[in-house]
């Protein structure tokens, strides 16, 4: 089983167990798209970070799937925690008022603003001190 790690806050972790909260939404950052997505080339070769991508090449986004989250709550030792279904995970790309891409600067570069968002199942298992 293919499993995401996240931190996440009380509030949240206590909608989910509860079944209100059936999505959840994660910022695709040039820090932590390697965690979400790879790149493709039109050869099939994969790239984890975007920053490893040839000036010349074009890529196509492709999303790690996930068969679970492991969520946490907080980063104590003694914490809250759920192991929870994936039933499906998308790529989304944030577009303005015109339907142009939103871009923001990160070290020099140029990047496109886009979340990941998981479509949450069943709980699995949890743990609540």
């Amino acid at each position: 089983m293919k499993v995401l790690q996240l931190i996440i806050k009380q509030q949240y972790f206590d909608e989910i167990l509860a079944g209100t909260k059936k999505q959840e939404f994660r910022e695709v950052k040039p820090t932590t798209s390697s965690k979400y997505i790879t790149y493709v080339d039109e050869k099939g070769n994969r790239y984890l970070k975007d920053s490893d991508i040839p000036d010349d090449v074009e890529v196509d986004i492709d999303v790690i799937k996930y068969d679970a989250i492991q969520f946490f709550v907080g980063y104590h030792s003694d914490r809250d925690s759920a192991l929870v279904e994936v039933l499906n995970s998308e790529f989304e790309i944030f577009v303005d008022e015109n339907d142009q891409e939103i871009t923001y600067e990160y070290k020099g570069e140029t990047y496109i603003e886009a979340q990941m968002v998981y479509s949450l199942g069943r709980v699995i298992e949890k743990s609540v001190k």
